[in-house]
């Protein structure tokens, strides 16, 4: 009998498996591109040098404290035009477009004005003083590059809202490629470029940022519906911007923004807690940081599938494809998350020889990629989770429970199983499963409640 009645259901999933891998595959190779130039970046500063590693991590950390609650404030655009988009409302969907642009250069302005009072104050943190030297300019030029990438992120958005992932792929991963070529040429100096190390790989993605928005743009341009929302922009009657609109952005961003930094956050203050230990710990947490990352990303795909996904259905009132479009994805991340996880244990004693000679490092993160693997179920069902619910633009409860579950869980717990217990930076990852495990299972709650309660 539980057969009969389990083989329908799971014939009524497929459709919706196959609806999130569309918007979800693009996604999930543009974030791979992104992260793979990450991963290359450290690969070639590590074999550069151990103090050029350790600086790229600790000016990263910095960087994307700051930077990410800009980025995570310009998502909110991601569900407001894809709740618009399916009604068919252009005139909204247009007025998105050109407020989001204004959000975005208010957002990104403050942002490049809080990270560079930032640099002078990367002495006071209690790390080695030629890991902050070589750190420096690294972090000058990539808040450089900064307010040209938030444009990209707002268009990338906006399509995506419109359910096209495909665009922002094509254009990220042709200009990593080029990412990738300029990292080599000045992080080692090839081609008559002098050696730069961590100072040439900020110098590569700072011109990466910069050309990414301005391609992107070229392509979109061309497209028959950009064109028709740009003429409703500049249709006599169409105020130059909305304030309700901007404030709205603001509502629903705000939150989103607050969420990205305090995982941030967690993260970041980790690097400065290992980097206490010895700059062989920081450079074994940046290669296990660095790999978990890659791996995120794929769950990240899932995730901003899942709000577009949500959204759609959301907006047109279909309550039972909205929460069928948020399990599949529940399915997909936790078979995905797998493989991760198996590959991350499996290989731990490898993957460390891709970014470094230097075998207390190597040691050192095989450990930690142990820690790593055990953190993938609980990473990528926290970030669908939270991908549902801002597809329904629940926004603020989520805030909520990332402020405790990582600020006021997780870190605690982590200085404390580090120094307290003598766990070093093994202790750090611990406190990690222990608040995605917590913050998955939150998110996942509330948008079930959201659900019954309506």
């Amino acid at each position: 009998m539980s057969s009969g009645n389990n083989f329908p259901r799971l014939r009524e999933y497929i459709p919706y498996y196959r609806r999130n891998l569309a918007v979800a595959f693009p996604v999930m190779l543009t974030q791979l591109g992104a992260a793979l130039v990450g991963l290359i970046d450290t690969v070639m500063v590590g074999h550069y040098s151990t103090t050029a590693l350790a600086a790229v991590s600790f000016a990263n950390g910095v960087f994307f404290t700051v930077m990410v609650f800009a980025m995570g404030a310009v998502m909110a655009v991601t569900p407001l035009v894809g709740q618009a988009y399916v009604r068919h409302d252009d005139r909204r969907v247009a007025s998105l477009l050109l407020n989001g642009l204004w959000f975005t250069l208010l957002t990104g302005g403050v942002t490049c004005v809080l990270l560079g009072s930032c640099v002078p104050l990367t002495g006071m943190m209690g790390q080695d003083p030629e890991v902050v030297e070589a750190a420096r300019p690294y972090l000058i030029m990539r808040i450089a590059g900064l307010l040209p990438f938030l444009l990209f992120c707002l268009l990338k958005q906006f399509m995506e809202g419109l359910g096209n992932t495909v665009l922002a792929m094509v254009v990220t991963l042709g200009v990593n490629v080029l990412n990738i070529v300029l990292n080599w040429v000045l992080i080692f100096g090839h081609w008559g470029a002098p050696a730069m190390g961590a100072a040439g790989a900020g110098l590569a993605s700072m011109t990466a940022w910069i050309l990414q928005p301005v391609v992107f743009m070229a392509v979109i341009l061309r497209r028959k519906e950009i064109q028709a929302y740009l003429s409703l922009i500049k249709h006599p009657g169409a105020a130059i911007a909305d304030r309700g609109t901007i404030r709205e952005l603001m509502h629903v961003g705000t939150p989103i923004g607050v969420q990205t930094t305090m995982e941030t956050v967690l993260f970041t203050l980790s690097f400065i807690m290992v980097g206490w230990l010895s700059k062989e710990a920081l450079a074994a947490h940046q290669i296990t940081n660095q790999v978990a990352d890659f791996t995120f990303m794929i769950s990240l795909g899932v995730s901003s599938a899942t709000t577009i996904r949500v959204s759609h259905q959301y907006g047109r009132g279909d309550r039972h494809a909205t929460r069928m479009a948020a399990n599949a994805s529940v399915h997909l991340i936790l078979m995905l998350n797998t493989i991760g996880a198996a590959v991350m244990i499996g290989l731990r004693h490898y993957i460390p020889y891709l970014f470094t000679n230097d075998e207390e490092v190597i040691g050192l993160a095989s450990q930690l990629l142990v820690f790593a693997g055990m953190l993938q179920y609980a990473d990528g069902l926290q970030c669908v989770g939270a991908g549902m619910l801002r597809g329904v633009t629940d926004v603020r409860v989520p805030m909520v429970i990332t402020l405790v579950t990582y600020v006021v869980i997780a870190l605690p717990l982590g200085y404390l199983l580090m120094f307290t217990a003598g766990l070093g930076a093994a202790g750090m990852w611990i406190s990690f499963v222990v608040a995605l495990t917590i913050a998955a299972v939150a998110f996942h709650v509330r948008f079930r409640w959201l659900f019954r309660s309506k």
